[in-house]
């Protein structure tokens, strides 16, 4: 029979097995939002510079604006896991998503068809 002092230490050990597996998964979702970051800086321009920004329920997303002007988003389930990603890309971080980083920001007519589109009756959101 199992003591009490047997049980919890049971308890710990499927405790500490559960948070090992689960930072492993954090940690090769994290190579893949890097590898994704990287990947977005190789094909528009060899660079690029991000911004993170809580969306709730603990995720944050990486808003990716690349050396040749083009944009793109991903999302991280955590802060620390977005920063990480992003520096293992080796890309720069920016405080506010505003100024010199905004400035850089090259929209085309896709972009402009569907903010118009929401004001005035152009394509519908899909």
């Amino acid at each position: 029979m199992l003591s009490m002092a047997d049980t919890q230490q049971a308890d710990e050990q499927v405790e500490s097995a559960a948070d090992a597996k689960a930072g492993k998964r954090a940690d090769r979702r994290t190579a893949k939002l890097a590898k994704q970051i990287s990947a977005f800086a190789e094909s528009h321009g060899g660079s690029a510079e991000g911004q993170l920004a809580h969306i709730g329920r603990g995720r944050t997303r990486i808003a990716l604006v690349g050396a040749n002007g083009e944009w793109g988003n991903l999302v991280a389930d955590s802060f620390d896991s977005a920063k990480d990603a992003a520096e293992r890309a080796g890309i720069a971080l920016q405080d506010d998503f505003d100024g010199d980083l905004a400035a850089k920001v090259r929209t085309g007519p896709y972009e402009w068809s569907r903010m118009a589109g929401i004001q005035i009756g152009g394509p519908a959101n899909a």
